[in-house]
């Protein structure tokens, strides 16, 4: 599932500014830094609050419908998110939503009814992408779709390669993560591993790429006290900020545990689980798996 990220908020923000009254509007931002400060929990009982008193509006509907999603709690992610699409169609962030909504529910389905849902899923993210086509976020929706959906539905590796040179194209850094992704999936671990050489050589301590190789490890089965290492070194590092889909210290927690998993080390292994859920209640590693 695709996260929201800080792009939306000053669209969001300065829209329900019109309209709500000043109490309205102060719980409604209180509920925007819950939610990218990952406090999800928090930010769904706000946003209902504030939609009890205000009634539905689109962005209400938004912020709803992504956290129930992330709760997989598709009946109420459904209606949400499809009445906010329908009322701004041309907001790709709406559409690129209503997609992650139609790609849970074509997990969820029964088989016959798989298909028609994955269907519709390609199509939100395709629409969300033709709207925005510059932003990255969009186009790591499809590369989640092509990787997992089947060639009956539109699905295929090849299809992920294209998507990920479209976002390297747009973004070096994510474009790095994108490959790596696509190479996991295809199996290709050493290539993976490697896009993250460059970086680390030139920055031996760049957050992100540390923590990329020890995802490549978890993911592979590979080079795990390499990935163990970089984890560690994680941990002594500033936290990035909760934005852009970085990956957080829960993450690393979990990675961890992932590693000494595979190593045997299970006591360990169930201390660094729990530190992911410790570091954040609302933490939920299969949602963030695609690039984290």
């Amino acid at each position: 599932m695709s996260i929201i990220r800080n792009w939306l908020r000053p669209h969001i923000v300065s829209v329900f500014l019109l309209f709500a009254s000043s109490g309205q509007a102060a719980d409604f931002q209180q509920g925007v830094v819950q939610y990218e400060g990952r406090h999800y929990s928090a930010a769904r009982k706000i946003f209902s609050e504030v939609e009890l008193e205000l009634g539905a509006t689109i962005e209400t509907d938004f912020y709803l419908g992504r956290l129930a999603l992330w709760f997989d709690d598709l009946p109420a992610a459904l209606p949400h998110l499809e009445r906010c699409a329908n009322l701004a169609p041309q907001q790709a962030k709406l559409q690129n939503a209503l997609g992650d909504a139609y790609g849970l529910a074509a997990q969820k389905a029964n088989i016959l009814a798989k298909l028609g849902w994955a269907k519709r899923c390609l199509a939100a993210y395709e629409q969300a992408v033709e709207l925005e086509p510059q932003n990255p976020a969009w186009h790591w929706s499809l590369v989640g779709y092509y990787i997992n959906a089947p060639c009956l539905a539109g699905g295929g590796i090849g299809k992920a390669y294209a998507q990920a040179e479209e976002i390297r194209r747009l973004d070096a850094a994510n474009g790095r993560v994108a490959f790596a992704t696509v190479y996991l999936a295809d199996g290709r671990y050493n290539d993976a591993f490697s896009e993250f050489a460059p970086v680390l050589r030139k920055s031996p301590d760049d957050f992100l790429a540390l923590y990329q190789i020890g995802r490549c490890a978890a993911v592979s089965g590979q080079q795990l006290d390499r990935g163990i290492a970089a984890l560690r070194r994680c941990l002594i590092l500033p936290e990035p900020e909760p934005a852009n889909g970085l990956p957080s210290y829960a993450n690393v927690h979990y990675r961890l545990g992932n590693l000494l998993e595979k190593k045997g080390c299970t006591e360990e292994a169930k201390r660094e689980y729990a530190r992911a859920a410790d570091t954040n209640a609302d933490f939920r590693p299969a949602k963030v798996a695609l690039r984290n």
